[in-house]
Parts: structure tokens; C-alpha cells; sequence
């Protein structure tokens, strides 16, 4: 493994069993399946996808809060699931989550202090008045007032409630950050700001980022490389630069085209969907998963599988047809697409200096 990979995922899976009866047998849910992929240090890696293409599992596998059906992921060089107890435990001090609604993710019954000091005393980090300090000195990083510590969550607005759930993650001085869709959550108007302290705080802190997210232009503003998930398959992977400007696998290119212009009448938002090729029948276990719901798709694609290979420097696609696809398909859409992500930016932007 090479130093410069802080972590390591090795081919992991994972299963959900469904419930049997005596007329049909459950098939097991395949959420994530074999995916394998390494993050730098000190870099965003974005995670991206529908909603059920298991983004949000492979994060929670990455933290340790489910374990996998098969494959390891290894922290340091050291697979996590492997670990004892204790080892754990210290584990989750380097590794800290930040949950998509800070309305659900904040005890709703203790103060602010207290959730922000609650990591460092499970942790046994420094005795009460150090520890009084560090929470004070991170609700002001994070924008907060320290003097309104003693106030309990549901006094602050959604986007205060995701700083102060910041703060919290930031307590014991963590070194991988994963950031569960930390903005879907919160009005327009304060989304700039959040995401503008997360670049921020990464800077300051040290911290190596992983975004889920399905925003795919906040993607392209916080991120430096990009990781498409599809059905729990890691169907395109690649630096963040590469993938916007020539995307190789159909899916990528649908998810592009969805990025509609910020204004409603714009005529760019009017775009033409990939539709499902019906001559090409859909098969479960074999072949591309795409395959069913892609304009390019070709006999073979129902039958031969695919894994990812190279189709450029810094870019892995899973698609026979990738480097032919790029070239051809998204040329016409892609200036239009590129002024939609700047757009919806300026507004967002917008809105922050507005606030502030």
C-alpha cells in the first residue's frame, strides 16, 4: 500500500437479508458490492449516485458502523473489523461522521456544550476546564457563539444545528471527516455558508474528506476526485476534473445531464433522458447493470460484466465502449452543463454574502 493512502477498501460487500416465508425465499439486498477503491490523504473524495445506490451504506462501512459481508477496508494499513475493542475506540477518534439532518442528529435533550464536550469526555481527552476551552474555541471556528452554549439544539436554526454538529465532529481532533449529504438538508440561502466552512475547517484542521452527496455541483466545487456508485457497483472513479469534462460511462452523463439551469424557464432544463434500448433484454447476475437503461447498449453488454479499467490518466470506467462514448455523446451538452454548476454557485454564493 502506498503511504500516501490513508485508507484502503478491498473488494467489500454488503448484504441486507429480506425476510422468507413458506411461498418465496428472501433475496438478500446486494448494497454495496465489490468495491474496491483508496482515499489520499489530505483530499475530498465525493461519492456520488442515486438515491439506493448505496453511497450512504459504503460511508457507514468506512466509519465502522456496519460491518461487511466480505472484503476489508483498512485504516492506517490496519483492517478495521479486525480490531479489538479498544482499538475501536480510538478508531473513532480518527474517524468522525457528520449526519445529513442536523435536526435528528443532535441529542435533543442535552445543550450545546454538552454535545460538543460529550467526545472528549467518552475519550478521557483533558480534565473540565480544558475541555470548556476546546468547546468554546470551536463554536467560534465554526461561527457560533460561545455564550450560547448552555442553549439546547431546537434553539438554532437548521444551519446552526449543522455547525454545531461540526464542532462536535471536529472535538477529538479527528483525521477523516465523512460528510453524509451535509447540505440537502438546509435552505438555499445557508448552504454556501456550510459548505464554505467545510472547505474551510479541512484546510485549517488537516482533515481528509469523504462527501455523499448528490449535488453534483457542490461535488464540483468541494471535491477532488469523484467515485460513481450504480446499484452498489463503483461504475466510473476518477479525478473530479477528468469525470466533469469528459464523463466515460453512460450513467455519469445521465446524472450530468440532470443538472438543470437555477432558472425554471430556462430552456436548457428541457433535456432529453436516456431511455431504456428494449431490444435488449435486462438480466440480473450477468452482464453490464446499465445496460437496460443505456442508449448505447449493444448485445454483449447484456452478457459480458464489467469491471473498471483505464480509460485516461486518473480515470476508471466500467463500460466496454467508454473512451468511444466520451468522445461522442457529451460534447454537445456539456457547455451548458458546465454553466449550470457555475450558476447555481453564484446563487448559493449570492446568498452568502447576502447573509453576511
Amino acid at each position: 500500500m502506498l503511504t500516501n493512502h490513508i485508507l484502503e477498501i478491498e473488494n467489500i460487500q454488503k448484504h441486507f437479508s429480506t425476510h422468507s416465508t413458506w411461498l418465496k425465499k428472501g433475496e438478500p439486498v446486494k448494497a454495496v458490492e465489490h468495491v474496491s477503491l483508496s482515499i489520499n490523504r489530505g483530499e475530498t473524495l465525493a461519492i456520488v449516485g442515486e438515491s439506493g445506490s448505496g453511497k450512504s451504506t459504503l460511508a457507514r462501512l468506512i466509519m465502522g458502523l456496519l460491518k461487511p459481508t466480505s472484503g476489508a477496508i483498512y485504516y492506517n494499513k490496519s483492517d478495521i473489523n479486525q480490531l479489538s475493542k479498544a482499538q475501536k475506540k480510538e478508531l473513532c477518534k480518527d474517524i468522525q461522521f457528520i449526519f445529513q439532518d442536523p435536526y435528528s442528529s443532535l441529542n435533543p435533550a442535552m445543550t450545546v456544550g454538552a454535545l460538543i464536550t460529550e467526545p472528549l469526555k467518552v475519550h478521557a481527552i483533558g480534565n473540565k476546564s480544558s475541555q470548556k476551552a476546546r468547546m468554546q474555541d470551536l463554536m467560534r471556528r465554526v461561527g457560533l457563539q460561545p455564550e450560547h452554549a448552555a442553549r439546547f439544539p431546537h434553539e438554532f436554526s437548521g444551519g446552526q444545528r449543522q455547525r454545531i454538529a461540526i464542532a462536535r465532529a471536529l472535538a477529538i481532533d479527528p483525521k477523516i471527516i465523512i460528510a453524509d449529504e451535509p447540505v440537502s438538508a438546509l435552505d438555499v440561502s445557508v448552504q454556501a455558508q456550510i459548505i464554505n466552512l467545510l472547505q474551510s475547517l479541512k484546510i485549517e484542521f488537516n482533515l481528509t474528506m469523504v462527501l455523499i452527496s448528490h449535488d453534483l455541483s457542490v461535488v464540483h466545487h468541494m471535491a477532488d476526485r469523484i467515485g460513481v456508485m450504480y446499484h452498489g457497483k463503483l461504475i466510473e472513479f476518477g479525478d473530479c476534473e477528468a469525470i466533469f469534462s469528459k464523463p466515460s460511462h453512460p450513467y455519469t452523463q445521465t446524472l450530468l445531464r440532470a443538472i438543470l439551469s437555477p432558472y425554471p424557464d430556462d430552456k436548457k432544463n428541457h433535456f432529453q433522458e436516456n431511455k431504456p434500448n428494449l431490444e435488449i433484454k435486462p438480466h440480473i447476475h450477468t452482464g453490464c447493470i446499465f445496460h437496460s437503461r443505456c442508449e448505447f447498449a449493444k448485445l454483449n453488454c447484456s452478457t459480458d460484466p464489467q469491471k473498471l479499467q483505464r480509460v485516461a490518466d486518473n480515470q476508471f470506467s466500467a463500460c466496454s465502449y467508454a473512451a468511444e462514448i466520451a468522445e461522442a455523446s457529451f460534447s454537445a451538452i456539456k457547455p451548458s452543463f458546465s454553466k449550470n454548476v457555475e450558476e447555481r454557485f453564484k446563487i448559493l454564493n449570492r446568498h452568502n454574502n447576502n447573509a453576511s
